[in-house]
């Protein structure tokens, strides 16, 4: 009677050794804490990237003033010195973050007088882990031209749509080292009406717009990044030309600043990648500079 208790309390004693020495170790195994995912962070400085937006948002509510300013077009040589005694763009604008994903926007362009509303939202982020390989933004805005009304008669629209505009892009980026971060992104632009250079409505024009831009940053120090587009027009019914621009970005804790040459001078991005005709084989090439004020929480 006693080998066989024995041999009883030795089975038991076994079967708690294989469940992890006591019972308790079956609730353990049940209530395994889930792994939390760990982002990337810093693929690029800022909301933009010379002409384009990023991939990536500010923190959660921060507030972001923005000065974007273009000149006139290098091929004058001497006669303006460059460019610089003739600007051809101005862009003032703020813009909010409401959640980590969710930023909204508004501009006012010199160009036209237009104003623009934009949001900007993240899809997806990539993670350190590998498991998510690129992050995903989609920024989209709306833009009104209020000429032909009264701030300025030089247009004739039709009717009030007429006076709108419309951009959405989805974009693909990848921070492939700490240094290097590369973007992708492919955008459609829709035009309720086109205005040619005398003001007037262009007929028989296509509205809706394909384009796609590639850019990539190259951090040479710290602060420092060496920063570059390349935009180029898919459907060309207007005759857009494509853009190549390359700069320096300078980053602070609140500022980031960007000095640049491109052919690009409309600043707003459906404008640019319609409208654009800066040949850079002929080097109408022109100087510009962004900068961003930040203020985290």
């Amino acid at each position: 009677m006693k080998l066989r208790s024995i041999k009883t309390l030795r089975i038991l004693a076994l079967l708690l050794l294989t469940l992890g020495a006591n019972p308790l170790s079956l609730q353990a195994q049940d209530s395994v804490a889930p792994v939390k995912k760990s982002y990337v962070k810093n693929t690029f400085e800022g909301n933009y990237i010379i002409d384009d937006q990023s991939v990536v948002l500010p923190v959660k509510h921060s507030l972001e003033a923005d000065i974007q300013h273009r000149f006139g077009t290098m091929s004058n040589g001497i006669h303006d010195f460059f460019g610089l005694y003739n600007v051809t763009n101005v862009r003032l604008a703020v813009s909010y973050t409401f959640t980590k994903d969710f930023q909204l926007g508004l501009g006012l362009i010199g160009d036209r007088m237009q104003t623009d509303l934009n949001a900007k939202y993240a899809l997806v982020r990539q993670t350190k882990d590998g498991s998510m390989p690129v992050s995903i933004t989609f920024f989209g805005n709306v833009v009104a031209d209020p000429r032909d009304s009264i701030y300025d008669n030089t247009a004739t629209f039709r009717k009030a749509s007429d006076h709108f505009s419309f951009f959405g892009q989805l974009i693909f980026a990848r921070k492939i080292s700490e240094k290097l971060s590369l973007q992708v992104s492919p955008s459609w632009s829709h035009f309720n009406s086109v205005v040619g250079s005398d003001g007037t409505i262009v007929t028989g024009t296509q509205y809706d717009h394909f384009a796609v831009s590639f850019s990539g940053r190259y951090k040479i120090t710290p602060k420092t990044s060496i920063i570059a587009n390349y935009d180029l027009p898919i459907s060309t019914a207007y005759g857009a030309l494509p853009n190549i621009s390359a700069g320096f970005e300078f980053k602070t804790s609140g500022h980031a600043f960007q000095l640049f040459v491109g052919n690009y001078g409309y600043i707003l991005p459906q404008n640019n990648s319609f409208y654009n005709q800066n040949d850079f084989n002929k080097s109408q090439f022109l100087l510009g500079f962004n900068i961003t004020r930040l203020w985290n929480p």
